[in-house]
């Protein structure tokens, strides 16, 4: 009997055969339900069949344009309908799409676009005067609305032939550049397609579930997860950013699937919840970066949405990464933040030298699986340090329990240094969190002649809080080494600097304290 390797079967038409993108699989959807609203921005609709029937009209205006197979196009635009064709145009003929943040500068915008090199940009009525301003409209570019349509409406409604390959490259997101220039994630078919496996089977998406995108599209948790709505044949309820109205009319009205709510808006969703006092519609998971929040308002946003609240840790480099598989029940007030690991990844807690650390030190996250990304668009060393022993090491800090979960620590690269002790932020905010009055905690460094660094705390309460309560709860569960030396109140969750993310911009903080 021959013993013949995989490859020397696997010609053209078994490769075809052994995989389908997301691409394809909302062009099924559409086939079974065509009928089906797919997107809902509340002005108006598109069904399965006319969402369809667009984004092969782009795919074939993207071709006609001269896009070819791996090349890249950009967009510069708010969440709408368009975006969302222009990522199954992409995936329909092998196009790279760039999600560029216009949250940017116009300096990070430029350094965006030099970096991937689109041929081709898509920009919103909204943001023409920044890709003027960044001077990135010298590129071949069709802005969203008359120009747009009149591009597509003459293109042919079938689908092209081109079929992508596992490996190739889908979506370009691009890192907040917090530590240094923005960084272009490129995330393949594979890893889309496996993070919308994941979705399936570890948050419990479903068909005819609803999604509600309010999060930017340059961002994973908007653009990816309403991909994978409509990969099974949900509707996605597209808003154009953080629109505290719609979003609780939409928790009123509509049933969901994972409502995502961020710091620095999460505390006004819930508030105007209890103000309408109506209740909700079925929701399966509501929320998103316990660490983030006080325990109090987990408990008080699973309370007001009758929803358990996902405790996630997600990157766009690794999708909803290897810890975030627990929930906190409805109305829980969490004492501790330990994660549970999730399905289909590998991975390991490493030291600095890349040795596994033992169980209850701190270590970094190296992981391995189907969802990670394909490295770093046009920053070999970066990718060389990052993915060092065929692992992707990730810059975040974990400890394993005895229990079997895992406590989050922090940032590998945002460490306080004070005399000879490591101090990771996180520690300290959780104990002033745990103060129900505490809507937000922030830790950062400050120089310090005698220590070389110094913890010091920025917080912003729900009522003004003496000080000496909140240094007197930091002495009761901390060492002196790690108690914040300096304890500064914000009057506003809104005057935090954040990322796209929600996540809070240290650097930016450093020079509040200095």
């Amino acid at each position: 009997m021959l013993n013949k390797s995989a490859n020397s079967v696997r010609g053209p038409a078994t490769r075809v055969a052994g995989f389908a993108d997301l691409g394809q699989w909302i062009a099924s959807a559409a086939g079974r339900k065509p009928d089906l609203v797919a997107l809902d921005d509340g002005a108006r609709t598109l069904t399965y069949a006319a969402f369809n029937e667009r984004a092969n009209r782009a795919a074939n205006a993207l071709i006609a344009r001269g896009v070819r197979a791996g090349d890249r196009i950009a967009l510069l635009a708010e969440n709408r309908f368009e975006y969302l064709e222009l990522a199954v145009a992409a995936a329909r003929t092998g196009a790279i799409l760039c999600a560029l943040n216009w949250r940017f500068t116009s300096s990070e915008l430029v350094h965006c676009v030099r970096l991937t090199d689109p041929i081709l940009l898509f920009v919103s009525p909204r943001y023409a005067s920044i890709a003027i301003e960044a001077e990135i409209a010298r590129l071949d570019i069709v802005y969203f609305g008359d120009a747009y349509e009149s591009l597509i409406a003459s293109m042919a409604v079938s689908a092209p032939t081109h079929v992508v390959e596992p490996e190739d490259g889908f979506i370009i997101l691009y890192t907040s550049g917090t530590t240094g220039a923005a960084k272009a994630a490129l995330i393949s078919h594979r890893a889309e397609f496996s993070r919308l496996i994941l979705s399936q089977l570890d948050a419990a998406l479903a068909p005819g579930d609803h999604f509600v995108a309010w999060a930017p599209f340059f961002h994973m948790v908007a653009l990816e997860h309403a991909l994978h709505v409509l990969a099974v044949g949900g509707t996605v309820q597209v808003v154009d950013g953080a629109d505290i109205e719609r979003i609780v009319r939409l928790a009123e009205t509509v049933p969901q699937w994972w409502l995502v709510l961020l710091p620095g808006m999460l505390d006004r969703v819930v508030e105007l919840m209890r103000v309408r006092g109506r209740a909700p519609m079925p929701i399966k998971i509501v929320g998103a970066l316990a660490d983030l929040v006080s325990p109090a308002l987990v408990a008080d946003t699973s309370r007001v949405f009758n929803a358990r609240y996902w405790n996630t840790f997600g990157s766009t480099e690794t999708g909803m990464l290897p810890f975030a598989g627990t929930r906190f029940a409805i109305g829980e007030r969490p004492s501790l933040l330990a994660k549970a690991a999730n399905s289909m990844h590998l991975f390991k807690l490493v030291d600095a030298e890349g040795l596994e650390v033992v169980q209850g030190e701190p270590g970094e996250v190296a992981v391995r699986g189907l969802t990670v990304f394909s490295g770093y668009w046009n920053s070999e060393e970066i990718n060389e340090q990052d993915f060092r022993g065929g692992w992707f090491h990730m810059g975040d800090v974990f400890v394993a329990r005895a229990d079997g979960l895992y406590d989050y620590v922090d940032r590998v690269k945002y460490l306080i240094k004070t005399g000879a002790e490591n101090v990771y932020p996180a520690e300290i905010e959780r104990v002033l969190l745990s103060d129900p009055r505490v809507l937000e905690a922030v830790v950062v460094r400050r120089p310090d002649a005698r220590w070389g660094e110094v913890p010091v705390a920025l917080v912003c309460c729900q009522v003004p809080i003496p000080p000496a309560e909140l240094h007197a709860l930091c002495r009761a569960r901390l060492p002196g080494y790690k108690q914040p030396k300096d304890i500064r109140f914000v009057a506003s969750q809104d005057d935090f600097p954040r990322s796209t993310s929600g996540k809070i911009q240290r650097q930016a903080l450093e020079q509040w304290v200095r």
